[in-house]
């Protein structure tokens, strides 16, 4: 067997640092001690499996029961490809936000904003044999979180990449185009190199767009190397 290739590290501040100053919950909760790093076996490299028999994909948050969700309706796609641009094929996506209201359906989320009785916020989808994946949802609303006395989040959708194995799991979101609250977001800017920070936002595409019915926004992940979409790390 041939040796695999080399790892291509990220380009310096093209990835969110552990703590950054202006996300304040990150000063709390970051590594102050340097990473130890633990040899990856094959027991995390390859299991458990994520099969789409047991872990049913469920492709649409716009309905529930039938019911349709508040809110304006949209279809997110995109495609999960490696460093060499080569297709990352069935791997798992799980994608969750807040409704239209900018509110979790979730029992910690108090925020003073209506919930949506036909809206969860939560799917998961697995990538075609050409790394595409693609769901429904309704476009969230902003919402407050304390970072500072008036600081709210961009309207946002989370992303969770699952591969082969338990360890290969990766974290993002994607944020939308013309959104006035990014420049002021410490989440979205603790990623300090331009050009990668603006690869977590989406771009709307009139090919996803479902006509009168739609809007569609595309949004391509990139697994690790320079060209690599900013991950979570804190």
């Amino acid at each position: 067997m041939s040796d695999p290739a080399p790892y291509r590290h990220p380009i310096p501040g093209t990835q969110p640092p552990y703590d950054a100053p202006a996300y304040g919950s990150t000063h709390k909760r970051h590594p102050r001690q340097p990473l130890v790093h633990i040899p990856t076996t094959l027991t995390e490299a390859s299991a458990p499996h994520f099969d789409p028999a047991v872990f049913t994909p469920q492709a649409d948050m716009s309905q529930l029961g039938g019911r349709s969700a508040m809110g304006e309706r949209i279809i997110v796609a995109g495609r999960v490809m490696d460093e060499n641009g080569r297709p990352l094929r069935g791997a798992m996506v799980e994608v969750w936000q807040a409704n239209s209201s900018g509110r979790y359906h979730h029992a910690r989320d108090q925020h003073d904003a209506p919930l949506d009785p036909n809206f969860e916020g939560r799917a998961r989808v697995f990538t075609d044999e050409n790394g595409n994946y693609s769901f429904v949802s309704i476009k969230p609303g902003a919402y407050p979180w304390r970072n500072h006395a008036n600081a709210w989040r961009p309207i946002h959708i989370h992303f969770g990449l699952h591969g082969a194995g338990f360890a290969q799991r990766m974290i993002t979101q994607m944020y939308f185009p013309g959104d006035p609250l990014l420049p002021l977001d410490p989440v979205f800017n603790s990623t300090a190199d331009e050009v990668a920070r603006h690869r977590l936002i989406s771009v709307f595409d009139l090919e996803v767009t479902k006509p009168e019915w739609a809007l569609g926004y595309r949004f391509d992940i990139t697994l690790r190397g320079q060209a690599a979409t900013p991950f979570e790390n804190a």
